[in-house]
């Protein structure tokens, strides 16, 4: 199955090209503009060809409301305790920061987008002329919103973490039949951190054969082998989120890359991308030297003319150019032809 590449910016989502990887900032930035910018440097430096903000307030994401429903549960490792309204205001981007960081962004060749999650959000977005959209997992049954994303005619970006194959059917229905069909969904476990024990990557080329869309990874477990487990699977975008250090803190920093893991994912997400390969079985061009020291039949003792192949004159031996080693039952007992040193491959020309 062979699903159509996309262009963003000068880099191409897709099998034909190497992952694309998108550096999730979050509320990593821990309410300071310098260390944005600062982690957008860091992102550009690492190889990664994205940076990515969440854009919402607060206010236009929830309600601050402290009812059970808005209670973030006691027992969450890293939020417990919280509303979502405490919890969003300490996450958010400054929506004054936007400009800067994407005008940060693209003078060191990244390309800079978003998840936007409501129509304002969209609309700053495309005051920034925003090349493609993410959808987060949790907004994956706003119809409208997506409606609104896919009516930009940019690529979407779709996380499918915690929803049913019926979410993902209407959200992506919902995107194509605004006309838009550049659409990239992500296997993605909404709990922070993830157990790689739930990540279920075989699920990978079933969405991208059920879908006929191209898949990835939103990841949040620690490490990068699941990312790069993804890659072989057919993961063409891998999004991690991102800290300068871990021990700086922050509302995701638990499970964000530090800056050498970030540069690990990034080279070794290519060498599982290259080590793909094809699907046929054949020698390779690198492959020419071992082919040329394959085991062959050779003349390892003097033979003279007139002497008897036995095991003790001719062994399977490398290099190649002797007939095929199972030769020797046809061979053995058969007279030489002609004189031969060690070192002569057998042949039907000295027998």
């Amino acid at each position: 199955m062979r699903i159509a590449d996309y262009k963003i910016e000068n880099f191409t989502i897709g099998q034909s090209a190497r992952p694309f990887i998108i550096a999730e900032v979050s509320g990593n930035h821990n309410g300071d503009l310098q260390r944005a910018l600062d982690i957008v440097d860091m992102v550009a430096e690492s190889g990664a060809q994205a940076v990515k903000l969440q854009t919402y307030t607060a206010d236009t994401i929830t309600i601050d409301s402290k009812r059970p429903a808005f209670m973030i549960s006691a027992g969450h490792p890293l939020w417990g305790g919280k509303n979502l309204y405490q919890l969003y205001e300490e996450a958010h981007t400054p929506w004054e920061w936007h400009e800067a960081i994407f005008s940060r962004a693209r003078s060191m060749g990244l390309v800079p987008f978003s998840s936007p999650f409501d129509s304002t959000a969209i609309d700053l977005l495309e005051s920034l002329d925003a090349p493609l959209y993410k959808v987060a997992s949790l907004e994956i049954g706003d119809l409208p919103l997506l409606r609104r994303i896919a009516q930009t005619g940019k690529p979407v970006i779709l996380s499918n973490g915690a929803a049913s194959m019926t979410d993902m059917d209407r959200a992506i229905r919902t995107i194509r039949a605004e006309g838009n069909d550049q659409i990239v969904l992500l296997a993605c476990t909404s709990s922070y951190p993830a157990s790689p024990t739930e990540s279920n990557l075989r699920t990978l080329p079933v969405l991208a054969s059920a879908f006929d869309i191209q898949v990835g990874l939103s990841d949040h477990t620690m490490g990068i082998g699941a990312a790069i487990a993804a890659v072989a699977l057919g993961a063409t975008v891998v999004e991690k989120h991102v800290t300068l250090s871990r021990a700086d803190g922050g509302v995701d920093a638990d499970f964000s890359l530090e800056p050498h893991e970030l540069k690990a994912l990034v080279t070794e997400s290519e060498v599982a991308w290259q080590s793909l390969g094809s699907p046929s079985l054949k020698v390779t061009a690198g492959e020419s030297e071992s082919l040329r020291l394959r085991r062959s039949l050779y003349v390892v003792e003097p033979a003279r003319k007139g002497d008897l192949v036995t095991e003790a004159n001719v062994r399977s031996i490398r290099p190649a150019g002797g007939l095929e080693p199972d030769m020797f039952r046809t061979v053995v007992g058969r007279p030489f032809t002609a004189d031969c040193e060690p070192g002569t491959p057998l042949t039907w020309d000295v027998i």
